[in-house]
């Protein structure tokens, strides 16, 4: 669906405040000063392709603006990038050239998907055994294992000068989000735990918290 036609003042960000792909989202979005209209999918099961903004995948966040539909977290954020007119520095994706750093970010994307595959299930009455079951509560731990392991000398890795980095926001949610979830027990991650106990005492971090919207 595009919306290039539409007279929109201001972008809108179609998520939930209990996501944690729409958290990443917020985040930047704070941190980068543009405002935005938050509108809430308040049914997470819905088919309804207009509850997702048009995105065809059903999955959110997908920011609107008065150039088109943006669907998915790093499109979202790479569009509030182009919104904002602060001179912050941002971290993406392709800007991590160490494979320590670069293996974290498509791990804490991978820990993310499967998360989300584990709390569907559930919400949707799958099985919570059997072998699928299985295999994905092995490849949770396992991610967060590798990420507890190497997450210090990853983020050591990361320019000092950056703003912001797609990679700490999104480790940041992932890990906040499973807690918040009660996916994983968390706090015997201990450099994890530590890392986001720094991380959350950005003022986007305190302006964004995790909550079910009523």
């Amino acid at each position: 669906m595009t919306v290039a036609n539409e007279d929109l003042t201001r972008p809108i960000l179609i998520g939930r405040s209990s996501s944690h792909f729409t958290r990443i989202a917020r985040i930047f979005a704070a941190e980068l000063g543009v405002a935005y209209d938050f509108h809430i999918l308040r049914d997470i099961m819905s088919p309804n392709l207009q509850d997702y903004g048009g995105n065809p995948a059903l999955k959110i966040p997908v920011l609107r603006t008065a150039r088109g539909s943006w669907f998915g977290t790093l499109n979202v954020c790479r569009e509030l990038r182009r919104h904002s007119t602060n001179k912050a520095r941002v971290l993406w994706p392709e800007d991590l050239t160490e494979s320590l750093s670069a293996n974290l970010q498509e791990l804490v994307l991978q820990t993310m998907a499967t998360e989300v595959t584990i709390v569907m299930s559930r919400v949707g009455g799958g099985a919570q055994s059997g072998a699928h079951h299985d295999k994905l509560r092995t490849s949770l731990l396992n991610m967060m294992a590798w990420l507890e392991q190497n997450v210090d000398a990853a983020l050591a890795e990361l320019p000092s000068e950056r703003s912001v980095s797609f990679l700490e926001v999104s480790l940041y949610c992932l890990v906040m989000h499973l807690s918040f979830r009660e996916v994983l027990d968390t706090t015997p991650y201990a450099a994890l735990t530590a890392f986001c106990q720094r991380f959350g005492q950005r003022a986007s971090c305190v302006e964004t918290t995790f909550r079910f919207d009523t």
